[in-house]
């Protein structure tokens, strides 16, 4: 066991910090603030202007799913800094053969061990995105800057994220520890709006799991009066969608045995059975468009649909769409089990049929990334920031995170703070991103300090 003496001298001078044992946590038994921290935070403090004015350049570029060259614009900019920090960078198209998902494409980056595979600690999967949800056609376009706030299309969600993932690299790099990690990223261009099939549009995010040990999303850290929180879990977003159908003719025939209830009536049956018999912790299920008579139509996305009817006579069609967002997969098994039962519970002389869209998948609570988050808590406390507790799931919606929960754990949620993600007026802390760029340098640093092959529950302590 290493003395006193020993354990100081590690760490005021990190150098010597080279040769010691994958595994060997000097951090853990730290007293004070350790050298590596100090280091990351000069950094990060020193070039805050430059990163805010490289948000500024990215979040100018309008990059909607949709606008194809938009995202691949900004994938340019962000291969460029990549490729400065000595990692190998590859854009995948999605938009032609044999990938055609008619998406931009994926970013793919890997900054492998100088010393070799697997022996740089836990191998590190960092993932995020490059689209936002303002297309060109969205009147807000721009970055301004009003105090410490800055607005724009994407700002928090995620391009501050791509900041702060940026940056906390540069400052392990300008630390001189950034070749003492094994790193991969995958940043999509459809987040937003993920390509079909997910096995495609996916595919690369899932395989880089597969050569990891943990993921980092760097979607937005979520804050509520004042305090960050952590997200060690995020739900599902699965489309429903419900024909019904029945006889047409006269009002006066309603309920009758030749007429039955119509396409209507047995929508409305079917929803309230939603309404009451669904209910369980951790679900919830909306619908979101209702429409039904003698005639319609539904666009092909899904979400605009015209109808045609009379008061007196029976609808003999009917439609309605929403979602349901569950905690885990087996949950979304069995409430899309028990949704296909009432839908089967007909009412006279009518039928009705549902089917559910790809979606997201959720990824569940484990414990890994509940010790994940103690990690970043460690982190935070010798940062002198405050503890971030787990965030409520209930408060935050699906991610690309969850394709790949089935496969290593991982935290949701590490970059940007702000408001208003999804709306025109979208906000961003300028001051919470040198925080947050801080606890997730430090935070990659101690997951590079953990041995390779040890679950996370037993190497943080």
């Amino acid at each position: 066991m290493l003395g006193a003496t020993m354990m100081n001298r590690i760490i005021l001078f990190p150098a010597l910090l080279v040769g010691l044992p994958i595994g060997f946590s000097p951090f853990a038994e730290a007293q004070t603030q350790p050298a590596l921290d100090k280091a990351v935070v000069a950094y990060v403090d020193a070039h805050q202007a430059e990163a805010n004015a490289f948000l500024e350049r990215i979040v100018n570029i309008n990059s909607g799913t949709h606008n194809l060259e938009g995202v691949r614009s900004v994938a340019q900019i962000v291969q460029n800094e990549l490729k400065a920090l000595d990692f190998q960078v590859d854009f995948k198209p999605m938009d032609r053969a044999p990938d055609n998902v008619g998406r931009a494409g994926v970013l793919v980056a890997t900054h492998p061990c100088a010393a070799g595979e697997g022996r740089c600690g836990k191998r590190i999967l960092l993932i995020g995105h490059m689209d936002t949800v303002f297309e060109t056609t969205s009147p807000f376009q721009k970055y301004t800057v009003s105090g410490d706030i800055a607005t724009g299309p994407g700002v928090n969600d995620m391009k501050g994220g791509l900041v702060d993932m940026l940056y906390a690299l540069k400052a392990l790099k300008a630390a001189g520890v950034l070749d003492k990690t094994e790193v991969r990223i995958v940043l999509s261009g459809d987040e937003e709006a993920h390509g079909e099939p997910a096995s495609i549009s996916r595919r690369d995010m899932r395989d880089a799991a597969k050569q990891s040990d943990v993921a980092l999303e760097f979607e937005g850290t979520p804050r509520s009066n004042g305090v960050f929180y952590g997200s060690v879990s995020r739900r599902s977003s699965i489309t429903w969608h419900i024909k019904t159908t029945g006889e047409t003719g006269h009002s006066s025939g309603i309920f009758s045995e030749h007429m039955g209830y119509g396409a209507i009536y047995e929508l409305a049956r079917i929803l309230d059975d939603f309404r009451t018999k669904l209910p369980e912790p951790s679900l919830t299920f909306n619908v979101g468009m209702v429409v039904g008579g003698t005639s319609l139509t539904v666009d092909e996305a899904g979400n605009n649909a015209t109808a045609a009817g009379k008061d007196n006579i029976v609808a003999p069609t009917a439609y309605a769409s929403g979602d349901i967002r569950t905690i885990s997969n087996e949950q979304t098994e069995r409430v899309e089990k028990k949704m296909r039962d009432l839908v089967a519970q007909h009412l006279p002389k009518t039928s009705a049929t549902i089917d559910f869209g790809e979606g997201y998948p959720a990824m569940a609570p484990t414990d890994e990334n509940r010790a994940l988050l103690k990690l970043l808590n460690q982190a935070n406390k010798e940062l002198g920031f405050g503890e971030m507790p787990e965030l409520d799931p209930m408060k935050r919606g699906a991610g690309d995170i969850a394709f790949i929960a089935d496969l290593l754990p991982g935290l949701a949620g590490v970059g940007a703070t702000g408001e208003g993600a999804h709306a025109p007026g979208e906000t961003v802390d300028l001051k919470a991103q040198a925080i947050n760029t801080k606890r997730d340098a430090v935070l990659m640093w101690k997951l590079s300090q953990l041995e390779d092959k040890t679950k996370l529950v037993d190497a943080v302590k």
